[in-house]
């Protein structure tokens, strides 16, 4: 007597003799629900609708007289005004002053904010010399220097540049120094059991985990710089942005003063997004949150 067994598989039903036999049998996929088109705007368009909106806020309230222009120039003023500052090249020789003079100052800032930030991340007792004396002197208004500058530099390039590099130093020495301090002990532990020596491991582990907040340290310190430079400008400037406001200020130019803020804005997000996508590019191993949709 034979059993059969439990786990057998049923066998299929042959087809009818008389059904063609290239003729496989129709199945039916109902799929889910159908789910409805969302109108999905560019996110160029959306960043972009913040600062259009206020422009045509602006001319509105100039066109219709609610917003005078003793008070602040229409945008058609201040446009005029670049055009023609663009052509007697008054307008590119001030950006071009005001671009040497933040350049330097960021380089001299950056330089001293990262030798700083290294030694008092990786090392204790530089932690004790360098830190409690930065968190001191971050309280200054660095705005207030200006006097004991012009005393120290006098009244030339020099005052200038040193404000714009007192402006970047802070920023970039906290964000590099926070971001070494919050690097994972388990990885650095992990790394030293694999046998990485003191610089393998700040190269491969301490200054990449840094990355991040050293970045946005530098998105800071662009456009602090550029803040610097706009008191700074004001110690006896004969050329740059600075010195064109403090002329149009003397014969009530609002417009030429709006164009000048408006370049300074203007040059401050270039260097923003130019950060954004060296952040992109530097930290592609990372993944980020970047919101919902």
């Amino acid at each position: 007597m034979t059993t059969k067994p439990l786990d057998a598989a049923p066998l299929a039903p042959s087809p009818p003799p008389d059904a063609p036999p290239d003729r496989a049998p129709r199945v039916t996929i109902r799929g889910a629900a159908r789910t409805t088109r969302r109108l999905r705007i560019p996110r160029s368009v959306r960043r972009s609708a913040g600062p259009v909106g206020l422009v045509l806020l602006w001319f509105l309230t100039s066109a219709t007289g609610v917003l005078p222009e003793s008070v602040l120039a229409s945008p058609v003023d201040v446009l005029k005004q670049a055009v023609d500052l663009t052509k007697n090249g008054e307008l590119p020789s001030a950006i071009a002053a005001s671009g040497r003079r933040a350049a330097i100052g960021f380089l001299i800032g950056a330089s001293v904010a990262l030798v700083l930030s290294l030694l008092a991340g990786l090392f204790r007792i530089g932690e004790d010399v360098i830190d409690s004396s930065m968190g001191m002197f971050r309280a200054i208004p660095w705005v207030g220097l200006i006097p004991l500058f012009i005393v120290w530099f006098g009244i030339e390039e020099t005052p200038k540049i040193a404000l714009v590099a007192l402006g970047v130093t802070y920023p970039l020495y906290f964000n590099i120094y926070g971001g070494i301090r919050s690097t994972d002990a388990q990885l650095v532990e992990a790394a030293r059991m694999m046998g990485l020596g003191r610089f393998g491991l700040i190269k491969y582990v301490i200054l990449p985990s840094a990355l991040p907040g050293a970045l946005v340290g530098l998105r800071y310190a662009l456009s602090t710089a550029w803040l610097a430079l706009v008191f700074a400008e004001q110690i006896n400037a004969d050329a740059g942005l600075g010195y064109l406001m403090s002329n149009a200020q003397q014969y009530f130019r609002t417009d030429i003063i709006v164009l000048c803020l408006a370049v300074y804005a203007l040059l401050g997000l270039a260097c923003d997004f130019a950060v954004r996508v060296l952040s992109r590019r530097l930290l592609t191993w990372r993944a980020n949150f970047e919101g919902e949709a």
